[in-house]
């Protein structure tokens, strides 16, 4: 957050607004960290009561690793919930207040919209698109207009057009004909698009909040347009407490000790952040996978951090049994 703020100071009008701008960029890095951060902890906290025999008193009573590393796993599986059902949706809603064209999927580094309808075709290109209040501004926009037997009726080129939700507008617009004869002039038409059915249908599948991507991937297979991206993104965020019990469960693997001194944490911990990266790109891996139809995107999600779970288990079981 530090870093993100003094690189934005330069871009804003005001400190208070780097700020707040670094505040919703690290919101959006929290999936990116939050896992390593579970994983982290809980090996350090690992560390801390083997240093402090603590856990040794512990195995001595009685209590399995698994008794031991309930709490870890319940407090991985609250910060999961948390992270799903409160931090996502309030980031969401955050980075919608300044969306631009690297929020959208885009076709060619460029933004296309089209509306069909019994009148005809509306198509428009833009190379730019920044929201002002419920108003959306395409710069460097041209707009083809064609009837419904796909004839080209009507082209406008402007250096903004504005969306509202009375329409599209452009001031001092430059207009052909059908025939090709240009005219200068303020130029309007009215339109089925809205700021909010173009945000809705054009927005990556990371700035739609939790709660909304059901009714959003529902909507979109009705008009039949490709969810697999919104479906791994969903099925990520409501499995993500499973995927920090994952992590909890491999800190507590690596934490296994038998040694009170001269425990060499360094190495293991070392070990653990390479594992981690590791785990990482399978993750990453099993998402892209996910999203390109490979492998289904529930199958994508839930295999990671079963296969963790499943290995760090089995690394438990059998440092206990030794």
């Amino acid at each position: 957050m530090a870093v993100t703020f003094v690189e934005r100071l330069p871009s804003n009008p005001t400190a208070m607004a780097a700020l707040a701008e670094s505040w919703t960029r690290l919101l959006e890095y929290v999936p990116l960290f939050l896992p390593l951060a579970v994983f982290m902890g809980t090996l350090l906290t690992s560390y801390n009561l083997t240093k402090s025999t603590e856990n040794i008193i512990v195995a001595s009573a009685g209590l399995s690793p698994y008794q031991m590393a309930r709490p870890f796993l319940i407090g991985a599986a609250l910060i999961g919930i948390i992270a799903t059902t409160i931090i996502n949706p309030y980031s969401v809603q955050r980075s919608a207040k300044n969306i631009t064209s690297d929020h959208l999927v885009l076709i060619d580094d460029e933004i296309w919209l089209r509306e069909s309808s019994q009148n005809g075709f509306i198509t428009m290109n833009a190379k730019n698109m920044h929201k002002s209040g419920n108003i959306l501004l395409f710069d460097n926009a041209t707009i083809y207009i064609q009837d419904s037997t796909f004839k080209l009726t009507q082209r406008v080129e402007a250096k903004t057009i504005t969306l509202s939700d009375s329409g599209l507008d452009a001031s001092n617009a430059t207009t052909w004909d059908k025939n090709g004869i240009p005219s200068h002039q303020d130029w309007h038409t009215d339109t089925l698009l809205t700021p909010r059915t173009v945000l809705d249908r054009y927005l990556q599948p990371d700035q739609i909040s939790f709660w909304d991507l059901p009714e959003f991937i529902k909507k979109m297979r009705e008009i039949g347009v490709p969810v697999r991206g919104h479906l791994v993104q969903f099925w990520t965020l409501l499995f993500l407490p499973l995927t920090m019990i994952a992590m909890a469960t491999l800190g507590v693997a690596f934490s296994q000790t038998r040694q009170r001194r001269n425990y060499s944490f360094g190495v293991k911990f070392g070990i653990g952040i390479i594992t981690c990266f590791a785990v990482y790109f399978m993750v990453n891996m099993f998402s892209a996978l996910g999203a390109t139809g490979i492998v289904p995107p529930l199958l994508a999600i839930i295999a990671p951090p079963l296969i963790i779970i499943a290995a760090a288990g089995a690394s438990i079981a059998s440092f206990d049994t030794i």
